[in-house]
């Protein structure tokens, strides 16, 4: 069984994101655009005071080579 992935709003994922070098590059609507410097882009949805559904977080999470463990002591 994985573990259970912690409810986190954007702007917490975002500080989480920064904090290993992606850097805010665009934002269309709703969905901001980051990229680091491998030119890896994540896409992260932005809705003020709202949770991210665990399978946006999860597939974030995948794509910046974090476990699920790593994350949490990041938060």
């Amino acid at each position: 069984m994985s573990e259970k992935l912690p409810r986190v709003t954007a702007k917490q994922l975002i500080k989480v994101v920064e904090s290993i070098g992606f850097q805010l590059v665009r934002q269309s609507g709703s969905h901001m655009v980051f990229r680091n410097n491998e030119a890896k882009r994540i896409v992260i949805p932005y809705h003020t005071g709202k949770n991210l559904h665990s399978k946006i977080v999860s597939s974030i999470i995948k794509d910046i080579d974090l476990s699920i463990e790593d994350f949490k002591k990041m938060l």
